[in-house]
């Protein structure tokens, strides 16, 4: 069954499986057809997000476990509403929590679950939980053997770590090895287990798994194994045979060894009724393979497309000016980018690298190539950099007709480029990617870690460092953007739904996720910053001088600089509450909690003058001290100011959240409602983002009569007037599912004074039709005040309609209003600020 709409919710934090059947009534009234559950999966103790699992067919007992997940579930069933599962194949927490995880540890090889995860067996087990090396934590008295607490055998025991001795190490002399102190004997005893422990720091260049992106303490899991996938997917399998789960979100499907044989043994065994998306970032331009039984993405790159809409493209090099001059210089992001990518692949990532150049050695060896080591390393280096999508889907038999002509295209690029290395050690690479070599094993092998290190690459570089170190507007730094500027255009964007309907008509459309950089409304604000760059410039000019006082001059330059002010001003605007009064302390203090914790994060993710590896403590703590005083209650001539001159962004960028909203509800898709964001979010990144908004105000708001105050300031700044249009539009869809499912999506051209101020399309099938025009580039039209439905502004604009619209009569969703349109409309006529929302009777 195709979901008309879904609600995400993040379980865990407080969320339990009882709470959440609570809101089912909430969920019914607002117009969802299905809740989209976080994962629920049992994970290491603690875990805020459930992707660290540790049973994969056990419900996690502390938010309610089988019990209340089944009641849940028939609180569900009783509304009519269904359930979408987000399941995790590619990796499980490599935790002593993890029974499987633990029994490779005592058993190494002879484990049964050695090959579950993707592990190195040509070497020990490599275990990257120490603060130090083995022999530096053994010196300090920082390991000994003890009793395991649970299992009562011998364990070296660190801190509260417990890692099980292989049996063959202890057995049959229990009581010498129990107490073990000496150093020496210490290091004999732990060089005859199967795994070594090391330290953290180590785990980038020297790791024996497959870890997801940089965290080691998730480990890769093989479920391209035939025996792997049923035992990972044994409950979640039964949950969906016995009717509880209608739908399944893939996490991370592009860490897969083969992400379209995992899907189609999953589509076989799901059946072919239970609705499948993947979690997948796409390129401009790019789409899934076509061979994947799937419905769709979860949507990243729509909201990617949104951007085409709400950016004012005519002024956004002049807001580029305004960063360069505060930046000091031009910035030359193609170049920015590189950097980027070389750091991860250099030392982030260099494991991964220094394995898949092994592999390039063997195999050229095989082949008789006689090319230097450092040759190799060069081309594969620039091959990795320059891969302008996650990855391609080569499987064993070899790379397919469009991957093929996606290499060809990355390496003509490669050899034209001022870096291009040796072109015989390019193609040895390419010959290996396509499979035209004898080592035929070998080069799949190289395939498969070539293609699952490409997309970690590629997030971590963008989306995880020059997202965090490029301010432009941070609107623009979200999950699955461009990294290099382009145009933005209207034109596109149809053009890109166009295409949604033709490839994947079913998939997710969101605007906001549990991984999304922003929330949506405080995305939307910042889009604004391209209508006024001028204004925006000035601001951030006069407030750098209000604060001045706070800015410490340190060895390696002052702290903030100015480019870092233009990101704590820009990120400050986004996450500021619509009607916080600068006097309220204690709205204040829970702003800046939230507040400093994102730039915290922002400062170690650009990897510049500090890092998570190794943090340059002067330097947070001057910027974060900038940061806090930014937001002291003693700082009222800034905070004045500040909320003062936020105010025209503040209510442009309301009028862009609901633009947002309306496209979202009526373009191709399945609109995805990220927990609250009916009403307004104003989130950070995570763990910001994964915060439990105020559901009994949600409720309380959808049940007010809101026919009076449609119009008003308040239910603009509140998010009434917001949920109240989703409420509508999700009913809608419920009442008419084939019209926004197949739906032919018809742009619409404005004419007159104001035609590019709005973007207008329809959706028709069969008889029924919808006629969406909604508000765009408002900043410098708003008057000061949102009340109202500003008709006068839309008096010289208006729609020219095709013959199917027409000679028709429609209801006016907002309004109630039935009205007769000839073969033109006059948005001043209907429109709340200029959207117009007509559904045809």
């Amino acid at each position: 069954m195709i979901p008309t709409a879904t609600y995400r919710i993040q379980f865990r934090n407080g969320m339990t499986f009882d709470r959440a059947a609570a809101l089912v009534p909430y969920m019914k009234q607002l117009g969802i057809s299905h809740l989209y559950a976080s994962p629920i999966f049992t994970a290491t103790s603690g875990s805020t997000h459930g992707y660290d699992v540790t049973d994969a067919n056990e419900i996690e007992p502390s938010i309610g476990g089988r019990e209340g997940f089944d009641r849940m579930a028939q609180a569900l069933k009783q509304a009519g509403l269904g359930l979408i599962l987000d399941i995790v194949p590619n990796h499980m927490a490599a935790s002593l929590e993890n029974p499987w995880w633990r029994d490779v540890i005592e058993h190494g090889e002879h484990s049964r679950y050695a090959r579950y995860f993707d592990i190195d067996w040509s070497r020990r087990l490599t275990l990257p939980f120490l603060g130090d090396s083995f022999e530096a934590v053994v010196e300090n008295g920082e390991i000994s053997v003890k009793p395991d607490p649970q299992s009562g055998k011998p364990a070296l025991a660190y801190y509260d770590n417990f890692y099980p001795l292989t049996p063959a190490s202890w057995q049959g002399r229990e009581s010498e090895v129990l107490g073990l102190s000496d150093p020496a004997a210490l290091i004999a005893l732990h060089d005859e287990q199967p795994y070594r422990l090391m330290s953290w720091r180590d785990a980038p260049r020297d790791l024996s798994y497959r870890r997801f992106f940089e965290i080691t303490g998730l480990a890769g899991v093989r479920v391209e194994d035939d025996a792997v996938f049923d035992d990972c997917h044994r409950l979640i399998l039964e949950l969906v045979h016995s009717g509880v789960v209608d739908g399944l979100r893939v996490d991370h499907v592009d860490g897969l060894a083969d992400p379209q044989g995992y899907l189609e043994r999953l589509r076989q065994q799901a059946g072919p009724e239970c609705y499948i998306t993947v979690e997948k970032i796409l390129g401009k331009g790019e789409h899934l393979p076509a061979e994947w039984p799937i419905s769709g993405t979860t949507g990243y790159e729509f909201i990617a497309a949104l951007a085409e809409v709400l950016v004012d493209d005519d002024n956004l090099d002049r807001l580029r000016d305004a960063w360069h001059e505060v930046a000091g210089q031009p910035v030359d992001m193609r170049a920015e980018l590189r950097d980027a990518r070389l750091l991860m692949v250099d030392r982030n990532f260099e494991g991964e690298f220094t394995r898949l150049l092994q592999l390039v050695g063997e195999i050229a060896e095989r082949e008789g190539v006689a090319l230097a080591p450092e040759l190799l390393r060069q081309a594969l280096r620039e091959l990795l950099i320059a891969f302008p999508v996650y990855r391609t889907y080569g499987r064993a038999q070899g790379l397919s007709a469009a991957d093929q002509a996606l290499l060809d295209k990355v390496v003509a690029r490669v050899k034209a480029s001022a870096s291009a290395p040796d072109a015989d050690a390019l193609d040895v690479l390419t010959r290996i990617l396509r499979g035209a070599v004898t080592a035929q094993q070998e080069a799949a092998t190289f395939r498969t870690r070539f293609q699952q290190l490409t997309g970690p690459l590629m997030a971590k570089s963008v989306e995880d460092t020059l997202f965090f170190r490029q301010h432009l507007d941070l609107a623009l730094n979200e999950v699955g953007a461009e990294p290099i500027p382009r145009g933005f255009s209207v034109a596109r964007f149809h053009a890109e739904m166009k295409t949604r309907l033709e490839r994947q008509p079913d998939a997710l459309s969101g605007t906001s996720t549990h991984d999304t950089k922003r929330g949506e409304d405080a995305r939307a604000r910042l889009y604004t910053l391209t209508e006024a760059p001028e204004l925006w410039a000035e601001c951030v000019a006069r407030w750098r001088q209000v604060n001045q006082t706070k800015v410490v001059f340190l060895n390696d330059g002052t702290a903030p600089r100015g480019v870092d002010t233009w990101m704590l001003y820009q990120a400050l605007a986004g996450v500021w509450p619509p009607t916080l009064d600068p006097r309220d302390a204690a709205g204040l203090q829970a702003l800046e909690t939230r507040y400093v914790e994102f730039v915290e994060k922002a400062l170690r993710e650009a990897k510049l003058r500090t890092d998570w590896v190794d943090s340059n403590d002067a330097y947070e703590k001057a910027v974060l001290d900038y940061a806090r005083h930014l937001l002291s209650p003693d700082n009222q001539d800034f905070l004045q100011d500040f909320a003062a001159s936020l105010q025209p962004f503040i209510r442009a960028g309301l009028v862009n959240s609901l633009t947002q909203a309306v496209i979202k509800l009526t373009a191709p898709g399945v609109p995805d409602i990220y927990q609250g964001s009916e009403g307004l979010n104003f989130s950070l990144v995570d763990p910001d983002n994964r915060r439990e908004p105020d559901f009994v105000a949600l409720a309380q708001m959808l049940n007010d009569d809101t026919s009076a105050p449609l119009y008003s300031e308040q239910s603009w700044l509140s998010g009434q007037l917001k949920q109240h249009v989703t409420a509508k539009l999700l009913r809608l869809r419920q009442q008419k599912p084939p019209l926004f499912r197949r739906g032919a999506y018809l742009p619409l051209a404005a004419q007159g004074e104001h035609a590019e101020d709005v973007i207008a399309f329809a959706r028709t099938h069969a008889d029924d039709a919808v006629i969406v025009i909604a508000p765009r580039l408002v900043f410098n039209a708003l008057d000061g005040t949102l009340a109202g439905p500003h008709a006068e502004r839309w008096e010289a604009t208006h729609i020219a309609l095709p013959a199917g619209l027409a000679h028709r009569r429609y209801r006016d969703l907002l309004s109630g209003d039935v009205l007769t349109l000839e073969d033109s409309l006059d948005p001043g006529a209907v429109a709340l600020n200029g959207c117009v929302l007509l559904i045809s009777v």
